[in-house]
C-alpha cells in the first residue's frame, strides 16, 4: 500500500511537472563543504553545460568594478542626495554557481568572493521580518506598522504614514513619507522634473507601487525595534547558522544609522546598497540561501521558514504582477525571465546579483556581474543543458 502511495504520488508530482526527490534523501550541505556532481550525474550534458557557462563568462558587467564610481555613473545624474554614507568595494569578476538536486555542480569566476550584493539584502530583510512573525512578534502583516513602535519613535506618527501597514512595507507599496538617514523618500529614482521632485504625487498606502530604498529602510528600522536585537544578529543565529553559511557575510548600515536600544547603541542595517552598505557576501552562502528556499523552507528537520510565509512572499502584489515581498521577483507568464519556468523566482539586486530558484527543474543558480541583457539567454543555454530525461516539462 506505501509503495503504491509513493507511486502514485510520484505521478502527481511529475504531470504537474515537479521534480519528484525523496524527501528522505534529500542532501543538503555540511558547514564549509558542498559535495559536488559531474554535469552528467546531475542530468546535464556537459558539453552544453561548459557552453552555458563560458557565455556567461563572456558577458560580464561592463560597468567599472569599483561600485562606489558603478553607482556615481548609474545613479548619480538622475538623484539628488546621492552622497555614499555606507560601505562600498570593488567587486570581482563575473562569478556564479548552480546546483542541481542539492549538490554543486558548476561554479566559475570568484563564487568564494564576498562581494556586494545590492537589493538582494531586501530578501534578507523581509525573511527577517517573516521570522518576527513566526515568533509571533507581529501578529498580522495587515496591521499598522505604526501599533507596534514604542512612544518615542514617530516613524508612522504622520497622518500620512499611520495607514502603512507590514504587508505595504514588505510590497513597497507604503508611499512612506518623510527624511530616514538624510534621504528623503523622493530624492531615490526621483519621478518628474527635477523641480517637481520634493513635491512628488502622494498616493493611499497599498495602491501603488514604487522601488524605494528610504521606505525599504524604514522596514528595516521599523523591525529592528520589534526584535530589539540587531538584524544580522538575529539572521546569523536563526538562519545562517543553521543552514551552515560561512563567517565571512557582513549586513552593514550607514555611518548615521545608529539608534539607542534598551541601553545600547544599534546600527539599523541597509535594505540595499544603494547609498553603501547592505549584505556583502559570497556566492555560495547566498546559494544555501536560496537552496533553503528551493526546499520550502526546511533545512533537513528544522523549518525555519514557514511555507505560508513563501506562499504570501510569492504571492503577486495588487500593483506590479511580477513583484511578491521584496525582493521576490516572480515570472507570471514568463514574462521577466521568458527562459525560465513561469514558476521560477529571483531574488534581484544591481550588478546584476541574481539567486535564481526553480522548484520546476530542482535548480538553485546563483549569477553576479553578468551583463543584464544576458541574463535570460543564460538561464536558457544552463536549462537547454538539461538532457530531456531529466528535464521537467517547461
Amino acid at each position: 500500500m506505501h509503495r503504491l502511495f509513493v507511486a502514485l504520488l510520484a505521478a502527481v508530482a511529475v504531470a504537474s511537472g515537479a521534480t519528484v526527490l525523496d524527501a528522505q534523501t534529500v542532501y543538503f550541505p555540511a558547514p564549509g563543504q558542498w559535495e559536488r556532481r559531474m554535469p552528467a550525474q546531475a542530468g546535464f550534458d556537459a558539453a552544453a553545460l561548459a557552453d552555458a557557462i563560458q557565455f556567461a563568462s563572456a558577458n560580464e558587467n561592463p560597468m567599472p568594478r569599483d561600485l562606489l564610481l558603478y553607482q556615481a555613473i548609474t545613479r548619480g545624474p538622475a538623484e539628488p542626495f546621492d552622497t555614499p554614507i555606507g560601505p562600498s568595494s570593488v567587486r570581482g569578476p563575473v562569478s556564479g554557481v548552480i546546483i542541481r538536486n542539492g549538490y554543486l555542480v558548476a561554479e566559475w569566476g570568484e563564487p568564494a568572493r564576498v562581494d556586494m550584493t545590492f537589493s538582494v539584502t531586501k530578501t534578507f530583510l523581509t525573511t527577517v521580518v517573516g521570522l518576527a512573525v513566526q515568533k509571533g512578534l507581529i501578529k498580522d502583516v495587515n496591521d499598522r506598522a505604526r501599533s507596534y513602535m514604542p512612544p518615542d519613535v514617530d516613524l508612522f506618527e504622520a497622518p500620512k504614514n499611520q495607514p502603512i501597514t507590514w504587508d505595504h512595507l514588505l510590497r513597497q507599496t507604503s508611499d512612506w513619507q518623510g527624511t530616514l538617514w538624510g534621504k528623503p523618500d523622493w530624492a531615490d529614482r526621483p519621478v518628474g522634473q527635477p523641480a517637481e521632485w520634493p513635491n512628488r504625487p502622494v498616493y493611499a498606502p497599498g495602491t501603488h507601487y514604487k522601488y524605494n530604498d528610504v521606505r525599504v529602510n524604514v522596514m528595516a528600522l521599523a523591525a529592528l525595534h520589534v526584535l530589539r536585537r540587531p538584524l544580522p544578529e538575529v539572521l546569523r543565529e536563526e538562519l545562517m547558522e543553521p543552514i551552515g553559511a560561512s563567517s565571512t557575510w557582513r549586513w552593514h548600515g550607514y555611518e548615521n544609522s545608529y539608534v539607542e536600544l534598551d541601553g545600547r547603541r544599534v546600527q539599523s542595517v541597509a535594505g540595499g546598497g544603494h547609498w553603501g552598505g547592505g549584505m556583502f557576501i559570497n556566492a555560495y552562502d547566498m546559494a544555501r540561501f536560496g537552496y533553503l528556499f528551493l526546499r520550502n523552507g526546511k533545512w533537513k528537520d528544522r523549518q525555519l521558514v514557514s511555507e505560508q510565509w513563501m506562499a504570501q512572499a510569492r504571492t503577486p502584489g495588487s500593483d506590479n504582477a511580477v513583484y511578491g515581498y521584496a525582493n521576490w521577483y516572480l515570472n507570471p507568464g514568463r514574462k521577466r525571465v521568458p527562459a525560465a519556468p513561469d514558476s521560477a523566482v529571483t531574488f534581484n539586486g544591481d550588478g546584476p546579483n541574481i539567486v535564481y530558484i526553480d522548484w520546476q527543474n530542482d535548480v538553485v543558480m546563483v549569477v553576479r556581474w553578468i551583463r543584464p541583457n544576458a541574463f535570460n539567454e543564460f538561464v536558457g543555454k544552463m536549462l537547454g543543458a538539461l538532457r530531456p530525461q531529466a528535464t521537467a516539462a517547461r
